[in-house]
C-alpha cells in the first residue's frame, strides 16, 4: 500500500520521478477578476449590516425583518451596479483582448535570450537611445509625406499649367474667329456697296 501511495504521489508530481511542474500563474484578466470580487467583499464587510442597522436604528427596533430585506436588496443591487459598470469599462477599453495581448507579450519575452533594456545611469544616452528610433521614424514618415505632397503638387501645377495652356488656345482660337468675323463682315460691306453704286 505504501509502495501503490508513493507511486501516486510520484505520479502526482510528474509521472516520470521528474521535478514537479509547477501550476500556470493566473492570467490577468483572472487576476482583475478576482481583485473585483475582493472589493467587492470588502465593500460588503465594511458595510455590515449592523452598521446600516445602526444608521437605521428605529426603523430596525420597528421593523428588523424589513430592515434586513431592505439591506439584503441595497447590497445585491449595489454588487450587481457596481459589476456592471466595471464590465462596461472592460467592453469599452477592450481589456480583455488587452489582458490576453499583455499575457502572451510577457511569455514570448521568457524565451528570449537578449537581457531587457535596463537604464544606464545616464539621463542623456538613455534618452537619446529611447528618442532616436522613434525620431528617425517619425523623420522617415515626415519625408514620404512630404514626397506625396511635393508630387500631389507636381499634379496640380502640371494641372494648373494645362489649364492655362487650353485658356490661352481658347482665346486664340476666339481671337481668330473674331479676325474671321470682321473679315467677312467687311467682304459683306463691299459687296453691298458695289450693288448699291449707280450704274
Amino acid at each position: 500500500m505504501a509502495a501503490a501511495g508513493s507511486g501516486a504521489e510520484e505520479a502526482a508530481a510528474g509521472g516520470d520521478g521528474g521535478p514537479p511542474v509547477p501550476p500556470a500563474a493566473p492570467g490577468r484578466a483572472q487576476v482583475f477578476a478576482t481583485v473585483v470580487d475582493t472589493f467587492l467583499e470588502k465593500l460588503v464587510a465594511a458595510g455590515s449590516y449592523q452598521r446600516f442597522a445602526n444608521c437605521y436604528r428605529c426603523f430596525y427596533k420597528l421593523q428588523p425583518e424589513m430592515t434586513r430585506s431592505i439591506y439584503d436588496q441595497f447590497i445585491s443591487q449595489l454588487q450587481t451596479s457596481i459589476k456592471e459598470e466595471i464590465q462596461e469599462v472592460k467592453d469599452e477599453g477592450n481589456l480583455e483582448v488587452l489582458f490576453n495581448s499583455l499575457d502572451k507579450i510577457v511569455e514570448e519575452a521568457k524565451n528570449q535570450e537578449e537581457p531587457a533594456w535596463r537604464p544606464s545611469g545616464i539621463p542623456e544616452e538613455d534618452i537619446c537611445s529611447a528618442m532616436v528610433p522613434y525620431l528617425l521614424k517619425h523623420r522617415s514618415y515626415l519625408r514620404k509625406v512630404l514626397k506625396e505632397k511635393e508630387e500631389e503638387n507636381r499634379k496640380v501645377a502640371e494641372s494648373v499649367l494645362a489649364g492655362r495652356d487650353g485658356i490661352a488656345e481658347l482665346q486664340q482660337l476666339i481671337q481668330a474667329r473674331k479676325h474671321a468675323w470682321q473679315a467677312i463682315s467687311k467682304e459683306q460691306r463691299e459687296l453691298m456697296r458695289t450693288f448699291k453704286e449707280p450704274q
